[in-house]
């Protein structure tokens, strides 16, 4: 028969072991990964590379206001009061796509919850025009000093949504 100095003592090694094992798997589970929204630094952080690129956008010679796509020209230079704007637009989309705590809604939707085909369709955005954006972004990453696997991310989620911001675009 058990006495209580004998279970207290079974209780005591029963709590040690349990102690143990609830500490070593505490070491053993990963951190959660932050999401790519985190990693970049938040709205402010990504504020400042779209500020930066969509400024960029605009005096681009092949995208912007001398471009030889006559709608992009048009947009670079009639329509730049609706560049704060798009800005917003654009920081309200990349946090949305990276996992932030914002809802992106578009001023006109597309297929999907990200979709930019009905966004850009007017603007008859070539292949092309649409790689020297990419190119533009990239750089605006670069001032920004955003980290190789960070801008590796945001590239390929840009680049994700190519086949839609072209689909205005006809080859002659």
């Amino acid at each position: 028969m058990k006495t209580p100095y004998s279970f207290s003592k079974s209780f005591a090694a029963a709590a040690a072991v349990l102690a143990v094992l609830v500490a070593n798997s505490a070491q053993a589970a990963p951190a959660a990964e932050k999401s790519l929204y985190e990693r970049l630094g938040g709205v402010f952080a990504i504020a400042s590379v779209i500020n930066h690129f969509s400024d960029a956008v605009v005096q681009n010679p092949i995208v912007g206001r001398t471009s030889k796509n006559p709608a992009l020209r048009k947009w670079h230079t009639k329509n730049l009061d609706r560049l704060p704007g798009l800005k917003f637009m654009r920081t309200l989309w990349v946090s949305a796509a990276t996992g932030g705590p914002f809802k992106y809604a578009p001023t006109k939707p597309g297929k999907t919850e990200f979709g930019l085909e009905e966004a850009h369709r007017d603007l008859k955005i070539s292949p092309e025009e649409f790689d020297e954006v990419a190119a533009e972004l990239a750089r605006s990453l670069d001032f920004a000093k955003v980290l190789p696997r960070e801008r590796g991310e945001v590239l390929s989620a840009f680049a994700a949504h190519k086949n839609e911001v072209t689909a205005g675009y006809k080859a002659n």
